[in-house]
């Protein structure tokens, strides 16, 4: 079934507008409940008055106002918030906006503010992905590897903690900013990430999320152009953003790295990465703290989008930027990551004996199954390749990787 354009401007809106609708609230009100409850049924009445009326000539600025018109519609219900009622009065469309401090942008502050010191880390990236990215908790729970209902809890505790600590929705002062860095770029790229790696049950990427993203990325870096971490992050995410046309076939299939049409990834985004990984370069060897984990991550994939085909790719760079990786970040997946690119430099017995360390921890992610089935197949073992693709199958939560791991399967010799 065709959708109407009144059902696709709202979904575009709601890609679109979500975040403006709720941070403008939030700095307006001070009150993370009250924006998101208002945007939602801001929505709820496009949804009931767009198809009827047609779609506004600017369906944000219909949104905020009618989001707007509902909060201040609330707080006069509730006579045990007048005084926020009255300080709401005071602000109408003709007062001029309080002043935001350093963080200029509403949805950047947004970032901020929940990413408070007194909530947990979990806490402050999933509430931050609810509140800014306007993800569902099934998709705040797919990128984080965890059960929905434990991500509606994690949720729920997070706005709990919010109120019964008192937490100010305000802008945050510099000290605060740099205090809550680290937090704020994990929130930044696993904003990136929930696009970049395509949402359940489409096989099609959430531009709008990697496009938010980069855009959060160059406007941190505007705040801090000396902070390597968020200088990293952006040459990171533009670098794997350059790739995204050739990441899905027509039919929606993933492509994998070593299969992608190199010819179709963006050239500029591709200089603009290897433009700011050299400027860190340069930095570090003038006397720079080492490189974190987001520049290490886009040294590796500067190394990628350098070389003309997998082929060609100078894989023991790659092995010694995972080391120093695995020195600051010893995680499982960075462990795969780098047995991964062991294959192609020892081959693949000395990978897979490696990886196969990693079973018990890795068991319930797919990308493993996935890495260990090729590696087996590379190896001769069919069958035992056929049981992990079809681990791997099992878990997949996309369309277009399951139909590429499928098809691989089905490519096994019997």
């Amino acid at each position: 079934m065709i959708a109407s354009p009144a059902d696709q401007a709202i979904v575009r809106a709601h890609h679109e507008e979500w975040a403006r609708v709720v941070a403008g609230l939030t700095r307006r009100f001070g009150d993370l409940d009250l924006a998101e409850d208002a945007a939602a049924e801001a929505f709820v009445a496009a949804v009931e008055r767009w198809p009827r009326d047609g779609v506004p000539p600017n369906p944000g600025a219909w949104l905020t106002t009618t989001a707007a018109r509902k909060a201040i519609d609330r707080l006069r219900r509730e006579s045990h918030r007048e005084h926020k009622h009255q300080a709401a009065h005071m602000l109408s469309d003709d007062t001029p906006p309080e002043p935001t401090g350093p963080v200029e942008d509403d949805r950047l502050r947004l970032v901020f503010t929940c990413c408070h010191p007194a909530l947990a880390m979990e806490a402050r990236v999933a509430l931050t992905l609810r509140m800014l990215g306007g993800l569902t908790v099934a998709e705040i729970a797919h990128a984080f590897l965890v059960p929905p209902a434990t991500m509606a809890q994690r949720i729920t505790r997070a706005k709990a903690k919010i109120k019964a600590a008192h937490i100010p929705f305000r802008a945050p002062s510099a000290t605060d900013i740099r205090e809550r860095l680290a937090g704020v770029l994990a929130v930044i790229y696993l904003i990136f990430n929930e696009g970049y790696l395509a949402t359940a049950g489409e096989a099609s990427l959430r531009v709008d999320l990697t496009e938010e993203a980069i855009r959060l990325g160059r406007l941190l870096r505007s705040l801090f152009p000396d902070e390597g971490e968020v200088t990293g992050l952006l040459a990171l995410m533009l670098l794997a953003d350059a790739r995204r046309a050739a990441r899905f076939t027509r039919s929606g299939e993933l492509v994998t790295l070593d299969e992608q049409d190199r010819g179709a990834w963006s050239r500029d985004l591709i200089i603009e990465g290897h433009a700011l990984v050299r400027e860190r370069i340069a930095a570090v060897a003038a006397g720079a703290k080492p490189p974190g984990r987001y520049q290490l991550l886009a040294a590796i994939n500067a190394v990628h989008t350098d070389a003309s085909s997998s082929g060609d790719t100078d894989w023991s760079q790659i092995v010694a930027l995972y080391d120093r990786l695995i020195e600051i970040e010893p995680s499982p997946i960075v462990r795969l990551n780098r047995a991964i690119a062991v294959a192609e430099l020892h081959g693949p017995d000395k990978a897979l004996a490696e990886i196969d360390e990693l079973s018990e921890t890795l068991d319930s992610y797919h990308a493993y199954h996935a890495a260990r089935a090729d590696l087996l197949r590379r190896v001769g073992r069919s069958e035992d390749s056929r049981t992990a693709y079809d681990r791997a199958l099992r878990l997949a939560g996309n369309p277009g990787e399951r139909a590429y791991l499928d098809r691989r399967r089905r490519q096994l010799v019997w």
